[in-house]
């Protein structure tokens, strides 16, 4: 560091400095571990954490990429770009009630852009750019950890020197390579997580840049102070952790730049001791830049409190149960026992699951819960580092420990329950940047190791197998990420308690079409989670389809009972009493439905089938008008106006709504079906006849089609087209209704005919 005053002693002090920088303890003095040139040392961490995560670039939109990508209309061109700034990550306005206040609008940027560039909801793209982002991030920790594990020293040519080369590419690879990391690289919506790592990470180079001897002799550049604070700025609107770089900022500033010992200083605090500037508090520029980094982080906060409004986000129960305990006591052990199952995360990444709430860590409610012991060993290497990196005696030791508690600590604090209640119980997302501090505690840890080891290469080969290890399982847990039918079936072993694990394995099979075993998970999510209602809705409507009715509307009511705006289980509720002949009942279910969710377009539709079958034509026909018009591409809307009005008679307003149908979706083949039957019946026989030729040709094995096209040439006196489509329909569908019939009519006028002729 250099803290010239004038331009005429800073040769006497870089000569200084540089002996100085000779004279700190080496870290790398006893580590037995590769040395290589800076270049090479990154081309290395780019290609290994580049391996570890290849084979996810061509997996799928999984888990809750479907909500804040595949759902989101801010990744669409007609959402105006100006939204993003009043949206939450998922796309709802952050004023809204059940906004969970996720403001990171340039994450949801670059979702936007990449949906631009590929032209659509392509995945390949997206698991590209996440892949790159973390071989970049895990190059800048080589600079990163040189300068943690090594200090902020240059050169007599102002050139940063590495002091601890072998050091920062150990804890560099260490982090590329870790198997936490795979739900930010391997899960799309981790693009959260490492764009707001990666801006972290440049606020914090670039903090360390203001240090640089300057020609005008000043001790630090208030240019880069502030360019450091716009970066955390960046880093927050890619998620919320990255306004903790301010604070680390601070530290790292009080540490090194200043060498402050922060037992000695809480000593001369206490006492009211007399020589604070002696202790590095009062030293020029230190109160300053703390000052900058305060207000900045203030300012940052406070712009982020006004957009996201006063009201916090809302979660409920099954999403961090500890937090809805009544008791302060079972409320701060069930913390304190997610601490620790984070920790061992970072030391033994093996269990790794998608999802941990829903009863996957059920609460401690007492002490005499054997998982106590877990908070006491947490607590017991806690207080051991802390008191090391207190008091130490070795002032590099303590700065290194501190370093590494700081980066552990302090960007977990977010996600810690402290501050406010999170939506979960723990989430490996979160530990991407507390994984820092891990590394620097383990490659510290190594070298202290290596300097009583007799034997450094077998301490070096067992670091070495603990790395292959983690490529290993990164590269086994990123090809689990590529499908969610082998995400969602890994999670069964490491969470079997977990109620939405076996939901979310039941959705995939229901979505696949093996209703039998989907039926099975979704008992077993209802068994672990009775208030499970999104199970229960699943379950009942699985059941509906099945025709097993009666079961199915005591789920669905039990659904409502328990969450009674639950829009989407008042609405299948009403499709089951439809299907019992419970009119009214069924009635009164959609009408709930529509009040809990005004825009419900599919409850609309499900309201017309019931006015239609009660011959309450007008209601049929506004209830599917009031579909489309929150749904233009409502087809199934569009299809039953049509043929209730060709059915009643009406055949010029059913052509109207066909035609106008048809503007809005002009692919849909059923609609060119619809549209042409009543056509036919207009005897407007050549555009009926182009419209049923075009919705065969895109839907070739309709025998609908076919039969009713046979049945135009039939009236229209093309006998011999009409005797092929009856032909092709009947090979299609042999028991078609109504065609048999027709074709055996055609056969024996043919016959008829050729008498005649004869």
């Amino acid at each position: 560091q250099i803290f010239n005053q004038h331009n005429a002693e800073a040769p006497n002090l870089e000569q200084a400095f540089h002996r100085m920088a000779q004279m700190e303890p080496n870290l790398d003095h006893h580590v037995s571990w590769l040395l290589l040139p800076s270049y090479w040392a990154k081309m290395v961490v780019a290609l290994i954490s580049f391996l570890c995560f290849a084979n996810s670039y061509d997996g799928d939109f999984v888990f809750d990429d479907s909500e804040a990508i595949i759902n989101n209309k801010d990744l669409r061109a007609e959402t105006p770009l100006g939204d993003l700034w009043y949206h939450d990550f998922w796309g709802s306005k952050l004023s809204s009630n059940t906004s969970h206040k996720s403001y990171r609008p340039l994450t949801v940027l670059t979702f936007r852009i990449n949906y631009l560039f590929a032209g659509g909801f392509h995945p390949v793209g997206f698991h590209v750019i996440n892949i790159i982002l973390h071989c970049t991030i895990s190059v800048l920790m080589v600079d990163v950890f040189s300068i943690l594990l090594g200090g902020l020293q240059f050169s007599n040519k102002g050139r940063r020197l590495n002091l601890a080369p072998k050091s920062s590419l150990l804890a560099a690879l260490l982090f590329a390579v870790h198997p936490v990391h795979t739900e930010c690289v391997a899960g799309i919506v981790g693009r959260a997580d490492l764009l707001c790592a990666l801006f972290f990470l440049l606020s914090f180079l670039g903090y360390c840049k203001a240090f640089r001897e300057s020609k005008e002799g000043h001790t630090f550049s208030v240019f880069w102070v502030l360019v450091s604070v716009v970066l955390g700025a960046i880093a927050m609107l890619c998620k919320e952790q990255g306004i903790t770089i301010l604070g680390l900022n601070a530290v790292f500033d009080a540490l090194v730049i200043n060498k402050i010992n922060l037992l000695e200083l809480i000593r001369k605090l206490l006492y009211k001791h007399k020589s604070l500037e002696n202790a590095g508090l009062l030293r020029k520029g230190l109160l300053f830049r703390i000052t900058l980094l305060m207000c900045g982080g203030a300012g940052i906060l406070y712009i982020r409190w006004r957009i996201m409004g006063t009201g916090p986000p809302a979660f409920t129960e099954v999403d961090n149960p500890a937090s809805f305990a009544d008791s302060l006591f079972v409320r701060a052990i069930n913390y304190n026992y997610y601490y620790s199952l984070n920790a061992w995360l970072l030391l033994c990444p093996w269990w790794l699951c998608f999802d941990w709430s829903m009863g996957c860590i059920p609460l401690i409610k007492s002490v005499s819960d054997w998982r106590i012991i877990a908070l006491a060993a947490l607590w017991f290497c806690l207080i051991g580092l802390i008191c090391q990196a207190l008091c130490s005696e070795d002032s590099h030791k303590r700065r290194i420990l501190t370093l590494g508690l700081g980066f552990l600590i302090i960007p977990f604090l977010p996600a810690s329950n402290l501050f406010f209640r999170v939506g979960f119980v723990v989430a490996e997302r979160v530990i991407y940047l507390p994984s820092i501090g891990y590394c620097i505690l383990f490659t510290y840890g190594f070298s202290l190791l290596s300097k009583q080891a007799k034997k450094k290469k077998i301490l070096a080969v067992a670091v070495l197998g603990i790395l292959l290890i983690n490529v290993v399982r990164c590269t086994l847990r990123s090809s689990q990420w590529r499908s969610e039918e082998q995400l969602f079936r890994s999670a069964l072993s490491v969470c079997p308690l977990n109620a939405k694990v076996h939901y979310n394995v039941g959705k995939n099979l229901a979505d696949k079409g093996n209703q039998s075993a989907a039926i099975k998970y979704y008992r077993e999510a209802v068994r672990l989670n009775p208030k499970y209602v999104h199970a229960m809705n699943n379950l009942g409507n699985i059941l509906k389809e099945r025709n097993e009715l009666h079961e199915a509307e005591e789920l669905l009511s039990l659904a409502v009972q328990i969450q009674p705006d639950f829009a989407a289980a008042w609405m299948n509720l009403g499709i089951v009493q439809n299907s019992l002949r419970r009119f009214e009942e069924a009635e009164q279910s959609y009408w709930t439905a529509i009040k809990h969710r005004k825009k419900y377009p599919d409850c609309y539709y499900n309201l017309g089938r019931l006015y239609a079958d009660l011959n309450r034509h007008i209601d049929a026909l506004n209830a599917w008008r009031n579909a489309t018009v929150l749904k233009p591409e409502h087809s199934l809307a569009w299809n039953n106006m049509i043929i209730l009005l060709d059915n009643t008679g009406n055949l010029a307003q059913a052509e109207a709504v066909g035609r106008e149908a048809l503007e809005l979706i002009p692919n849909d083949h059923s609609l060119m079906f619809s549209l042409a039957n009543v056509l036919g019946k207009s005897q407007k026989y050549k555009e009926s006849e182009a419209l049923f030729l075009k919705a065969i040709k895109a839907n070739p094995n309709a025998a609908s089609y076919h039969g009713n096209l046979a049945v135009l040439y039939h009236r229209w006196g093309n006998l011999d087209l009409a005797k092929k489509h009856y032909e092709v329909s009947l090979k299609l569908d042999p028991t078609a209704p109504g065609t048999k019939e027709n074709y055996n009519l055609l056969r024996r006028k043919l016959e008829q005919l050729q008498k005649k002729g004869g």
